[in-house]
C-alpha cells in the first residue's frame, strides 16, 4: 500500500472516529467521509503550510495550540464541501480535529 493511500485510511478512519465520539459532527454513510479525507489531505498539503506561516506569531505565543484553531477551520470548510458530512459548530469542529490529530498521530506512531 502506499503512503499517500495509507495516509488517506488513516485520515478516513479518523473521521469516522470523530463522527463516532464527537456530539455535533453527522455523516451520512463511508462516502461522504471518504470525500471528506480526501479533500480534508488535499486542503492538509496545500493550504495548511500557507496558513500556518501566516499565523506563525499567534501559533508560537500560544505554544502551538493556535495549531487547532487552524485544523478546526480546516475541518469546517471540509465539512461545508462535502455533501453528508455535517459539523455542527465551530468548537465542534475543533473538537473533532483534536480527535482526527490524535488518533492520526498515535496511529503513525504504530504504522512505523
Amino acid at each position: 500500500m502506499s503512503s499517500l493511500a495509507l495516509r488517506l485510511a488513516i485520515l478516513a478512519v479518523g473521521i469516522s472516529l470523530a463522527v463516532y465520539l464527537v456530539p455535533g459532527i453527522d455523516a451520512v454513510g463511508y462516502g461522504p467521509i471518504i470525500k471528506a479525507a480526501v479533500l480534508l489531505g488535499a486542503l492538509n498539503l496545500f493550504i495548511k503550510p500557507l496558513l500556518f506561516i501566516l499565523t506563525l506569531p499567534i501559533n508560537i505565543l500560544s505554544l502551538g495550540l493556535f495549531t487547532f484553531i487552524i485544523n478546526g477551520l480546516m475541518l469546517l470548510i471540509v465539512s461545508h464541501l462535502v455533501g453528508g458530512l455535517e459539523v455542527a459548530s465551530f468548537g465542534v469542529a475543533i473538537l473533532g480535529s483534536i480527535v482526527i490529530s490524535i488518533f492520526s498521530l498515535v496511529t503513525g506512531w504504530l504504522v512505523k
